[in-house]
């Protein structure tokens, strides 16, 4: 099969495309980590299920825990049923729960697989919270309901406490509400208004800073009860500087706060890190992303080359990744779920591209286009043959035959 096709441009044209014939990467097996790395993964909806695709939400299990054995199997942890998971997105709070269920059941065959599992408050109907207590106890049922099946909590930001909450003090007095019930150290999550506009303000305020301050006084009266605070700005500036404020003992190992970077534009030199402060923590950053989904294979061969120390290359494979997963995360950046679902489906990971909710309309022709272009050049199509004939396959239902 010829690895040619024509793809269109933005002048209206249709222009001839021509794979690099770069080697797909493969990283190294049995590598250890230095960094903890954990890939907010997707759900594969069933497009076979009789239901309304915009109302109702249906997965195909098997198709969804194989996801996470492969990601598992690249040495990344799986943050379960976040918003990579389309959660608030078409995904609901019962779903989410099976979903849970699903991946710590299996995560039980995979020696030393990581699963965290998003908490939040999403089964709340919005109109019907009218206090800061009901944020609570919406947080409590979720949270024991996850615990109840052994799972590590990922405080979710919540919709309903944006809404209801007058000042930081009520931030402050949900969060330590939580934090101390929680039976394991939990991470913290921090999601921008890019990624959700109901979150504008988080923490209490709209100047960055003063939030940022509110996060991390909650966090230092909690320090043994977080392990980390993943935060999804898409301001390098901004976590560095709070990454150089967490606690430097507390965390889930007495060796302080880590910082999980959200930073789908930035990551690679979060992770990498400057090496600033005397604590670990203060010097680089750990990760929890959306984009690691789409990007496992390189993840996976980067973050083995930086634990034995060799830092250019892990650059120089995580490098080409990052124009790719700027363009999928590209406003409105809530749709990237889109392009990381099309990833799979080009790459054989699911056999169809349909989405729940029907999310994958979210994007244009001209975007897939482009992230067919992008994850080329990062060497990321793992069976070129297959892509090809996949992205002929939509251009086709687009009116474009070759």
């Amino acid at each position: 099969m010829s690895l040619t096709l024509s793809l269109p441009t933005t002048a209206g044209q249709l222009q001839t495309y021509k794979l690099s014939g770069a080697t797909p990467i493969q990283p190294t097996p049995g590598v250890k980590f230095n960094r903890i790395a954990y890939s907010a993964a997707h759900v594969v909806a069933d497009p076979r299920a009789a239901i309304d695709p915009w109302l109702q939400s249906a997965v195909d299990w098997d198709a969804t825990i194989a996801y996470r054995r492969r990601l598992w199997s690249l040495g990344l942890g799986v943050a379960e049923a976040m918003d990579t998971a389309q959660r608030g997105m078409g995904l609901d709070w019962p779903t989410s729960l099976e979903l849970i269920r699903h991946s710590l059941d299996a995560a039980k065959d995979m020696p030393g697989a990581l699963v965290a599992s998003g908490c939040g408050t999403d089964h709340l109907v919005l109109d019907e919270v009218k206090s800061v207590d009901d944020v609570i106890r919406g947080y409590e049922e979720q949270m024991e309901a996850i615990e109840k099946l052994g799972g590590k909590l990922i405080v979710m930001a919540s919709r309903a406490l944006a809404r209801v909450a007058r000042s930081p003090a009520d931030y402050e007095r949900v969060y330590d509400r939580i934090l101390m019930q929680a039976r394991q150290p939990v991470v913290l999550h921090w999601l921008g208004d890019m990624f959700d506009p109901a979150l504008t303000g988080y923490w209490g305020s709209h100047d960055l800073d003063r939030a940022m301050d509110t996060a991390l006084g909650i966090i230092a009266a909690h320090a043994d009860k977080v392990d980390g605070i993943k935060i999804s700005l898409l301001d390098k500036d901004k976590e560095i500087a709070m990454r150089r404020r967490l606690p430097a003992t507390g965390g889930a190992d007495g060796r302080g706060v880590r910082m999980y970077t959200g930073d789908d534009f930035n990551y690679a030199e979060l992770i990498a890190g400057d090496g600033a402060g005397t604590a670990t923590v203060h010097g680089q950053s750990d990760a929890l992303l959306g984009i690691f989904d789409a990007i496992a294979p390189a993840a996976s061969a980067a973050l083995g080359e930086l634990a034995q120390g060799n830092t250019a290359r892990f650059h120089t494979i995580l490098g080409p990744t990052v124009p790719l997963s700027r363009h999928i995360f590209a406003a409105p950046t809530r749709f990237y779920k889109t392009g990381v679902v099309f990833m799979a489906w080009l790459n054989g990971h699911q056999s169809h591209f349909s989405m729940v909710g029907g999310q994958q309309s979210t994007r244009s022709l001209l975007h897939f286009a482009e992230l067919f272009r992008l994850a080329d050049a990062a060497s990321l199509l793992e069976q070129p043959e297959l892509a090809v004939r996949r992205m002929k396959t939509l251009l086709a239902l687009h009116g474009i035959e070759d």
